[in-house]
């Protein structure tokens, strides 16, 4: 047997109908929220300010990745005159 109930109503009346609480308030709060802090951030969309993030990063990265190989290879000299392990 099979049954088909079709409910023609808008997604208010189906809220109310099943009890659900109205968001309405609080999703216009976090849409203005969400609008407000990317109007703030646009400037670090620009190209220029891009570069300067990036190359600051890159910097510091790049240092730490020679500092990293130059205890490496400090520690590979180290190691270099004892016999192999078992």
């Amino acid at each position: 047997m099979k049954v088909k109930v079709e409910i023609d109503c808008t997604p208010v009346e189906a809220r109310t109908f099943l009890g659900l609480p109205d968001v309405t308030g609080l999703n216009s709060h976090l849409v203005a929220e969400m609008t407000r802090r990317m109007d703030a951030n646009m400037a670090l969309l620009k190209p220029e300010e891009l570069m300067k993030s990036w190359m600051a990063f890159g910097g510091q990265a790049q240092e730490q990745f020679r500092q990293l190989m130059t205890a490496a290879a400090g520690a590979g000299l180290a190691g270099a005159g004892r016999p192999p392990r078992e």
